[in-house]
Formats: C-alpha cells, sequence, structure tokens
C-alpha cells in the first residue's frame, strides 16, 4: 500500500513520511519570505521616511511616536534589524554589538540634524542593506571585529537617513525621538537575536537554511532599493 502523501500543513503526517526534514519550519518561513517578496512591490510609499505626513514633529509625544515608527516604516531600516540581530546571534557580545548599533544609528541621526552632509546616503545604506544580507550567509566565519565596523556603518547610515524627518525639530520633540528610536531598535534587534539563537540551539539543517532565507531576504530589499534608487530615481 502506498504511503498517503499530505499537505506540509498536516504536521504530524508530514513529519511522519519526512522524519528528517523540519517541514512545518521550513513551510512558515517559505510563506514569511514571500510575504517579503510581495512586500517589496508596495516598499516605494514606504521607503519615505515620514510618520507625522511629512511634518516635522512639533510636540514630546509626536517626536516619542516617530522614533517608534520610523525604523519599521522603511522597508530597507527594518531589513538592517532583522540582520543585525541575525547576525549577532551567533556571537557571544551580540548584546553589545546591538548597543554599539543603536549608538551608532543615534550618532548618524544627530549628524543629520548637526547639518553634516553625507551625500547619495540612500545609495550607501541599500549598499550596506546587501551587504548585510551577504554576511548573514557566513555569519559562522565573521570575527567580532568585522561584526563592529558593519554594525557601526550600517547605523551611522541608518541613522542620517532617519534624521532628514526630524531635522528641524525643537528640542523638546527631538529628544523625545532619540529616546523613541533606542527603544525600538533595541528592542527588535533583541528579539530578532533571541529567535535566532532559539533555532541554532536546536541545531538542524532546515534552521541554517531558514537563516540563509531572511539573509537573501535582506539582500532582495537592498537590491530593491539600489534599483529605485539609482535606475527609476525615486
Amino acid at each position: 500500500m502506498l504511503p498517503l502523501q499530505l499537505d506540509p500543513l498536516c504536521r504530524g503526517a508530514t513529519r511522519q513520511s519526512q522524519p528528517g526534514l523540519p517541514m512545518p519550519r521550513m513551510y512558515t518561513w517559505t510563506k514569511r519570505l514571500s510575504f517579503a517578496t510581495i512586500a517589496l512591490s508596495i516598499a516605494s510609499p514606504a521607503l519615505a521616511h515620514h510618520v507625522m505626513g511629512g511634518a516635522t514633529p512639533v510636540t514630546f509625544g509626536q517626536g516619542f511616536l516617530s522614533g517608534l515608527a520610523h525604523p519599521v516604516i522603511g522597508l530597507d531600516h527594518l531589513a538592517v534589524v532583522v540582520a543585525v540581530g541575525c547576525l549577532a546571534a551567533a556571537h557571544r557580545a551580540g548584546a553589545g554589538l546591538i548597543g554599539g548599533f543603536v549608538l551608532a544609528m543615534i550618532l548618524g541621526v544627530a549628524a543629520h540634524v548637526r547639518g553634516v552632509n553625507l551625500v547619495a546616503n540612500e545609495i550607501l545604506l541599500a549598499g550596506a542593506v546587501v551587504v548585510l544580507g551577504v554576511a548573514i550567509q557566513f555569519r559562522g566565519m565573521l570575527g567580532t571585529a568585522v561584526m563592529i565596523v558593519l554594525f557601526i556603518a550600517a547605523g551611522l547610515l541608518s541613522g542620517y537617513a532617519l534624521g532628514e524627518s526630524i531635522t528641524g525639530a525643537q528640542p523638546a520633540p527631538l529628544s523625545a525621538y532619540f529616546v523613541g528610536l533606542a527603544v525600538v531598535q533595541l528592542a527588535l534587534t533583541l528579539v530578532v537575536m533571541w529567535l535566532a539563537q532559539r533555532f541554532a540551539a536546536q541545531a538542524t539543517a532546515g534552521d541554517a537554511m531558514n537563516v540563509r532565507l531572511v539573509g537573501l531576504a535582506v539582500m532582495g530589499v537592498g537590491l530593491t532599493v539600489l534599483v529605485m534608487q539609482t535606475v527609476l530615481g525615486t
């Protein structure tokens, strides 16, 4: 009698028919990767880096909400956060590396606010996203020094781009923006690091492939933004 082949959603039957392959988890990650691909097609409006409809925050609350939202409304910035969390998970000093990344991002925002002019920052940021995606593929071979350089560069470039929306704000909303930005960046990257460490602790071939798929999605985001900036001019 031929073995019954069930859909991957049927977790128990799938595990019995293919005990060596963690299909449910791979299925979940495949869906997430597909969602990321769909999101790329509608990413253009989200890359504007503005929460308040393009207006500069004028109150403490507006500044705080802008700081919380900015890193997640831009797909390129969100890709940086995900990549940093995945890479930090491969190092014992992961929490410290994340702290350095967040500090570099705050310094990048401050540089923009202070009037520092960085030419082609969006293109440089997109290139950094691609590099981070490639780095995820080789995360086990990267030393701490390399990670520090990557995180500082990504933090500065991402922060500088975000600083556009808060430039010209008064001290109160500006201070609130820094607080909100630091809180959400720390929270998101630490959560991603924790999730990546959980997968690594189970140490299966499927888990390794899952992390590489995340890296490919990050690379896809960076390449998409590069095309938008250099070819389409958006």
